[in-house]
């Protein structure tokens, strides 16, 4: 989940202002957190909580109302009245990955990568983006190699990952769609060599880069883990709301376990200093 944020506010900059290149400052003191990580901390609210996500998230909106959400998305959280509204955006993707996490079996990513994708996206387009999303996540944590990703995800949703960043980077252009986004964001993962090196391919291909970033660091996060350093700096970004609610999803039994047998270990050797009252 912290990678999904990571790559959120390193992107954040670069949303309307795109670079096509790797090399960039990491990090930027006019970076923010948008709308991608407060749904994100919405749903491991939701989850740690056992609470109805679409109320989470009203709150999270009516708390966080600058966030950038989207025109249908901004009714949508000002009218508890309406229910999903057959989106496909790309929102559907970058605020999955708490599900990656907190579900042990292939059918209950499923399942719940599904249910809480729906009470918005039940496009099936947007349903198919966050189960692509939670799944290569639950793969990356699990051992799986980036073989057997790229080969689930192709035969199972049906995207073309035969492509590389090269390839994708001087054409690809602004695009708010599961289709035309999580794709994308799966090869950034797949080319990279360690977390750093796959947010920055993720923000050089230019597009929606902060949601690019975030989906794919909340892959890269399941794969590689944080470093450290990375870790603390995105924290610094965020209120102390988020970092409890952050911290409490990681303290589930079920997330703390996952993270210990994943690459995680940045994060669970380093939980205290990391969700400290200092930080």
């Amino acid at each position: 989940m912290l990678g999904a944020i990571t790559g959120d506010i390193i992107g954040s900059v670069y949303e309307w202002n795109n670079i096509k290149t790797t090399e960039f400052p990491l990090f930027n003191d006019k970076g923010f957190f948008t709308d991608d990580s407060v749904l994100t901390i919405a749903l491991a609210d939701a989850i740690t909580n056992d609470r109805n996500y679409a109320d989470v998230m009203r709150e999270y909106g009516k708390k966080y109302p600058n966030a950038g959400y989207g025109g249908y998305f901004r009714q949508w959280l000002g009218n508890p009245e309406l229910g999903p509204y057959n989106s496909f955006g790309n929102g559907a993707g970058m605020r999955i990955s708490p599900v990656g996490w907190a579900y042990n079996t292939l059918h209950d990513v499923l399942e719940k990568a599904e249910e809480y994708t729906s009470v918005t996206h039940n496009h099936e387009e947007g349903v198919k983006g966050a189960c692509a999303v939670a799944v290569s996540i639950y793969f990356a944590r699990t051992g799986e190699s980036k073989e057997f990703i790229k080969k689930y995800i192709e035969e199972t949703f049906d995207y073309d990952l035969d492509r590389t960043c090269d390839d994708i980077r001087p054409t690809y252009k602004f695009n708010e769609t599961c289709q035309g986004t999580i794709p994308e964001s799966i090869i950034c993962f797949l080319e990279s060599e360690d977390f750093e090196s796959a947010i920055r391919l993720a923000i050089s291909l230019g597009g929606d880069s902060d949601t690019l970033a975030a989906i794919t660091g909340s892959i890269a996060e399941a794969f590689y883990g944080i470093p450290l350093d990375i870790a603390e700096k995105t924290l610094t970004y965020l209120d102390d709301d988020m970092k409890e609610t952050i911290k409490q999803f990681y303290s589930l039994e079920t997330v703390a376990k996952n993270l210990i047998l994943s690459n995680n270990v940045i994060i669970t050797d380093n939980f205290e200093k990391l969700f400290s009252e200092k930080q």
